[in-house]
C-alpha cells in the first residue's frame, strides 16, 4: 500500500521512530517497566504543558478527556458559561448539558474567536466556570487563551481550555496564565497515534473535585492521581501499553526540538501554507486576527468535496472537508505534529493541480 500523507487535523503523520517504539514486545501493566515508562511520560507532558501538576493519561479520545474533566469538577445544575467558536466548542456544550450542567452559550460567529471582553460582559456570579475551545479545527480559528485568562484573573471562577489541537503545536502555559484545566490528545499536534487523552489540573480545580457530585467510575481522577503518585507509578485499569510507549517517544522528540522550536515550527510552515493558498488565488476562511498555527481553512465553494478527493486519489494527500454548514464549502489544510515546510510545499503544488483540474 502506497504511503499517503495525512494533511488533516488529526489524526496526523507518525514519525517512524514513535511507529518504532509500538514494535517492541509486550509489556505487562503491572511491571517495574511499565512503571518507569508511565513515569517518565509523565514528566515529559508536564513539560508540554508548562505545568508543575500531575497530568493523567486515559485511553480514550480527546472527546473522552472533555466528558471526564465535566464529571470531575461539576455536580448537576453548576452553571458554566461555555465559548464556542465550532463545531467543537458545540460538542462540549453538549456533552456538559448531557450530565445536567446549566450550560450559558457564548456563540461566536464561525471564522473568528472570541473576544476577552465579550465572555467578561457575559460572566454571571452564579458562573463556576468558563469553558473554552484553544484551537476550533472546523474552523481553523484559535482563541487568546493568555488574554482570556488574564481578563478572568481574580475572578472566582475555573478556567477549563479544550486543548486537543493546539498543544504542542500553539503556545499554552498552563501554570503562567493560570489555567485550571487542559484537555488534550495524542492524535494530533503531540504527533502519536490515536487512543490516549491527557489531562492536568491546578490546585484550585482539584479542590473542587472533592466537592463534585456527578457519578464516576472510569473517569475517578483522584483515583487516577492517587496510583500515578505511587512509588511505581500506575493507571487505574489495563491501559494502552503500545500507544504509552509511542507518546513517551513522540513527547522525546518535542524535548530534543524543544517545545518553543515546536512552536516555531508551526507557525513557520502555517503561515508557508496560508501565504501559499492565497498566491493560488484562493481565500482563507478564518478572520485574520484568529488564524490558527496547526489548520488552515480555505474557502473554495462547490468544488470542495471533488478537490479533496482529487488530492488523496492523485496525490496521495488526504485533507479534511469542512463541517457543519461549511460542508462542500471549505477544505481544511492540517499542519501540525510531524510536518515540515516539504510536506507544505508538496501539499500545495497538488492544489494548484487538482484546482486547474476541478
Amino acid at each position: 500500500m502506497n504511503e499517503k500523507l495525512l494533511m488533516t487535523p488529526g489524526p496526523t503523520n507518525v514519525p517512524k521512530r514513535v511507529l518504532d517504539s509500538m514494535s517492541q514486545s509486550m509489556m505487562h501493566h503491572r511491571t517495574s517497566e511499565f512503571s518507569s515508562m508511565l513515569s517518565q511520560l509523565s514528566e515529559r507532558l508536564k513539560y508540554v504543558f508548562q505545568t508543575s501538576s500531575d497530568v493523567l493519561t486515559f485511553p480514550a479520545a480527546g472527546t473522552g478527556g472533555l466528558e471526564a474533566v465535566l464529571v470531575n469538577l461539576f455536580s448537576p445544575g453548576d452553571r458554566v458559561l461555555l465559548v464556542s467558536i465550532g463545531v467543537f466548542g458545540d460538542r462540549f456544550a453538549k456533552i456538559a448539558q448531557a450530565f445536567g450542567l446549566e450550560v450559558d452559550k457564548l456563540e461566536v460567529k464561525w471564522g473568528m474567536g472570541a473576544a476577552p471582553q465579550a465572555i467578561s460582559d457575559s460572566l454571571k456570579d452564579s458562573h463556576k466556570a468558563v469553558i473554552v475551545t484553544h484551537n476550533e479545527t472546523s474552523t481553523a480559528a484559535t482563541n487568546d487563551i493568555q488574554k482570556i485568562a488574564e481578563m478572568l484573573r481574580g475572578e472566582d471562577k475555573l478556567l477549563i481550555v479544550d486543548a486537543v489541537s493546539s498543544l504542542g503545536g500553539i503556545e499554552l502555559r498552563m501554570d503562567e496564565w493560570g489555567i485550571d484545566a487542559v484537555v488534550t490528545a495524542s492524535q494530533k499536534a503531540l504527533m502519536s497515534p490515536p487512543g490516549l487523552t491527557f489531562i492536568s489540573l491546578s490546585e484550585r480545580a482539584w479542590e473542587h473535585i472533592g466537592k463534585s457530585k456527578m457519578p464516576k467510575y472510569y473517569w475517578d481522577f483522584e483515583k487516577a492521581r492517587a496510583d500515578l503518585n505511587k512509588a511505581k507509578p500506575q493507571n487505574p485499569y489495563t491501559p494502552a501499553v503500545s500507544l504509552v510507549a509511542a507518546a513517551d517517544e513522540a513527547l522525546a522528540m518535542i524535548q530534543e526540538e524543544g517545545l518553543e522550536n515546536v512552536w516555531k515550527r508551526h507557525e513557520l510552515v502555517a503561515k508557508r501554507v496560508r501565504s501559499g493558498v492565497e498566491k493560488l488565488g484562493l481565500k482563507i476562511y478564518t478572520h485574520g486576527d484568529y488564524l490558527s498555527n496547526t489548520v488552515t481553512a480555505v474557502d473554495i465553494g462547490e468544488r470542495a468535496e471533488s478537490v479533496k478527493a482529487m488530492l488523496e486519489k492523485e496525490h496521495g494527500i488526504i485533507i479534511s472537508g469542512g463541517q457543519g454548514h461549511l460542508k462542500g464549502r471549505i477544505i481544511r489544510i492540517g499542519h501540525m505534529g510531524c510536518i515540515d515546510c516539504e510536506m507544505a510545499d508538496r501539499t500545495l503544488r497538488a492544489l494548484e493541480d487538482c484546482m486547474n483540474r476541478a
